[in-house]
C-alpha cells in the first residue's frame, strides 16, 4: 500500500508530503480545487508519461516520490526478473527536467517507463469516471472472470506459450514463401548447374587449353622454326655447336697461363653442356610435335564452351565458373533444407497446439464453473446498491482460434428490471448502472486480485441518499482487504472513512496553490456539513454529519 507522498512543483503544488494510513480513505474538495492533481502526481509515479507542462517553475525539475509498503504483496519476483533491489518500504521517485527529460527511480535504481508502468500495476488501481466503461470491454470481463475462474497461472502459461506459436507461425510463413520462391528459381538453377556440371571445369584449365589450342593451330610453323634452330645448332661446319667446340678447345690451350683464361674457359664448358641440352630439347620437341585436327577440335569446343559460359554468367575465369557451380550446387541443397525446416517448425507448431489445446479447453471448464458464484456475489451486491431485480448472463463461446485470452468469446448480457430480456451489458446499463455494477465488480474482484491499492475517482456518480451510503459499506469492506481512497462528492460516502483528506486551493497576489491536509474530527464535521449544506451552515447540517461520523 501507499504509505507516503511528496511532490515538488507540479502543477499548483509547490511543495507537498502527506502520509497515508491503510484502511478507508476519503479525499473531498470543491470542483476544481486539484484533485486530478493528486491524481496526475501518482499516474507519473506509476509510469504515465509527462511533460514540460507539469512543471509549476519551468526553470526547476519536478520530483514526485511515493514510499509502498509491498511486504505482503510477494512482488519479489518482479523486482528479480527486472535485476532491481527490494525492499519492504520500496520508493519510487520521478523527476522531470526543465530540459523535458523524465527520469524514474525504483529504490534509487533507475528504471525505464515500461518497468515502472508494469510495477504500477501491481501496485494501485486507479478508477476513473471514465474507466467505468471497461466493463463493456472485452480485456475487462475476460480479467473479472478469470480473477473469479482463479485462471491466473493457467493465462500466464497459455500467454507465453501463445507468444512462442505466433513467433513460429510467422517464421512458418517466411519459410514456406521462400520455398515458394525457391521453387519457381529451381528449374532455371538446376538448368544452369547441370550445363556447368556437363562442362568438366578445373582450375587454370582455361590457361592449358589456350595454350595447347596454341601449339595445336601451329604446327607447321612451330616445325619449321625448330628444324631452323636445329640447323643452325648442328650444322656441321659454321653451327653453333661446332662454334662453341673450337672456341672451347682455343681457351683450353690457354687456360694454364692465367686464372682469367681458366674462369673464361670454364664458363664457356658451362654454356656449351646447357647449350647441347638446348639443342637435345629441340630436337625432342620436334619429334613430338604431331599435327592432330582431332585434339585441335576436342580443345576449341572446350575453349568454346568455357568462353560462352564465361559470357552467359559475365565472369572472366574458370575459378569464377566453379564459385557459381557451387552456389547453386548450396542452393540445390538449401531448398531440402527449407523443407526439413518447414517439416520441423510444423511438428513443433502441432505440440504447441495440443498444448495450447490443453492450456484453453482448463481455462474455459474454470470459466464455467465460476460464472454462477459471479453472478450470483453480482446480485448479492447490486441487491444492496438498489437494483433487487437485475440478473446477468454470461455467454461464453469456444471458437478454433487463438487469442489473447484463451479460445473463447465473451458477452456478459444484462437485465436490470424483472421482465425485460437480456441485452448487451455496454447497450441495455445506464451510466448510474454502471457505476454500481463496476463497484461490485471491484468489490468481487478484491477478495482475488491481491492488489495493495484502490482509488475510487467519483465512482459515486450519479447515485445519492441510501444508494451512496450502500456504495460507502461496500468501500469500507474492501478496506478490510487492501487500502482504498475515494474521491467524492457525496457525505454519505466521506463519513465511511477512516482517514479524510481535504484538497484546497490558496491564494496571494503572487501565486495560487494547491494543498492537501488530512482533517482532525471537528475539521470532519464540518467539511462533511458542508457537503450538506452547501458554504452556509445550519446546526442541522452540524448534528446530521455528527450523526453520519458516528
Amino acid at each position: 500500500m501507499i504509505t507516503a507522498l511528496s511532490i515538488h512543483n507540479f502543477a499548483l503544488i509547490e511543495k507537498l508530503a502527506i502520509d497515508f494510513s491503510g484502511g478507508f480513505s476519503i479525499i473531498t474538495g470543491e470542483t476544481g480545487a486539484g484533485k486530478s492533481i493528486l491524481l496526475g502526481a501518482l499516474g507519473l509515479v506509476l509510469g504515465k508519461r509527462a511533460d514540460l507542462g507539469s512543471l509549476k517553475n519551468k526553470d526547476e525539475k519536478c520530483v514526485i516520490e511515493a514510499q509502498f509498503s509491498i511486504a505482503n504483496y510477494q512482488l519479489q519476483t518482479f523486482f528479480e526478473v527486472n535485476d532491481l533491489d527490494y525492499e519492504d518500504q520500496t520508493i519510487i521517485r520521478r523527476e522531470i527536467l526543465p530540459s523535458g527529460k523524465s527520469r524514474a527511480f525504483v529504490n534509487d535504481t533507475p528504471v525505464n517507463l515500461q518497468e515502472l508502468q508494469q510495477l504500477g500495476d501491481l501496485l494501485i488501481d486507479i478508477h476513473s469516471q471514465h474507466q467505468t466503461q471497461e466493463l463493456s470491454e472485452d480485456d475487462f470481463q475476460f480479467r473479472i472472470i478469470d480473477a473469479m475462474a482463479q485462471n491466473k497461472d493457467l493465462i500466464a502459461k497459455y500467454t507465453t506459450l501463445l507468444k512462442s506459436y505466433k513467433k513460429d507461425q510467422s517464421s512458418l510463413s517466411e519459410l514456406q514463401s521462400t520455398l515458394q520462391n525457391s521453387i519457381k528459381e529451381q528449374d532455371y538453377h538446376s538448368f544452369l548447374l547441370e550445363e556447368l556440371l556437363a562442362a568438366n571445369l578445373k582450375p587454370d584449365e582455361q590457361q592449358t587449353l589456350e595454350s595447347t589450342y596454341e601449339q595445336l593451330s601451329n604446327v607447321e610453323s612451330i616445325r619449321e622454326q625448330l628444324e631452323k634452330s636445329l640447323a643452325a645448332a648442328n650444322e656441321e661446319q659454321f653451327g653453333v655447336s661446332a662454334n662453341l667446340r673450337e672456341i672451347k678447345n682455343a681457351l683450353q690451350k690457354i687456360a694454364g697461363f692465367s686464372s682469367d683464361y681458366q674462369s673464361l674457359s670454364e664458363r664457356l664448358n658451362s654454356v656449351a653442356i646447357e647449350f647441347d641440352d638446348i639443342a637435345s630439347e629441340l630436337h625432342r620437341m620436334g619429334e613430338r610435335l604431331v599435327q592432330d585436327p582431332q585434339e585441335l577440335d576436342r580443345v576449341n569446343q572446350k575453349l568454346q564452351a568455357i568462353y560462352h559460359l564465361q559470357k552467359k554468367h559475365n565472369v572472366a575465369t574458370v575459378a569464377e565458373l566453379l564459385a557459381i557451380q557451387n552456389d547453386l550446387d548450396q542452393k540445390a541443397v538449401s531448398l531440402t533444407t527449407l523443407e526439413n525446416d518447414i517439416a520441423g517448425l510444423q511438428q513443433r507448431m502441432g505440440e504447441s497446439e495440443q498444448k495450447l489445446d490443453a492450456f484453453a479447453n482448463q481455462i474455459h471448464n474454470n470459466r464455467i464453473a465460476a460464472i454462477p458464484d459471479l453472478t450470483g456475489q453480482w446480485g448479492e451486491i447490486l441487491a444492496h446498491l438498489g437494483m433487487p431485480n437485475v440478473r446477468f448472463q454470461i455467454d461464453i463461446k469456444p471458437v478454433s482460434n487463438y487469442l489473447a485470452h484463451g479460445k473463447d468469446e465473451l458477452q456478459f448480457l444484462f437485465s436490470a428490471n424483472k421482465g425485460s430480456d437480456f441485452g448487451l451489458l455496454k447497450k441495455v446499463a445506464s451510466g448510474g448502472e454502471l457505476s454500481r455494477i463496476m463497484l461490485a465488480t471491484k468489490s468481487i474482484l478484491a477478495q482475488y486480485a491481491k492488489l495493495p491499492t484502490i482509488i475510487f475517482d467519483e465512482i459515486d456518480t450519479g447515485v445519492s441518499g441510501e444508494i451512496a451510503d450502500k456504495m460507502g459499506e461496500i468501500m469500507r469492506g474492501m478496506s478490510k482487504q487492501m487500502q482504498v481512497f475515494a474521491i467524492t462528492h457525496l457525505p454519505q460516502i466521506a463519513a465511511k472513512g477512516d482517514d479524510h483528506f481535504k484538497v484546497f486551493k490558496t491564494s496571494d497576489d503572487a501565486q495560487t496553490q494547491t494543498r492537501l491536509k488530512r482533517l482532525d474530527r471537528e475539521q470532519r464535521v464540518m467539511e462533511i456539513a458542508q457537503m450538506l449544506s452547501g458554504s452556509a451552515l445550519s446546526d442541522s447540517a452540524i448534528n446530521h454529519a455528527k450523526a453520519l461520523l458516528d
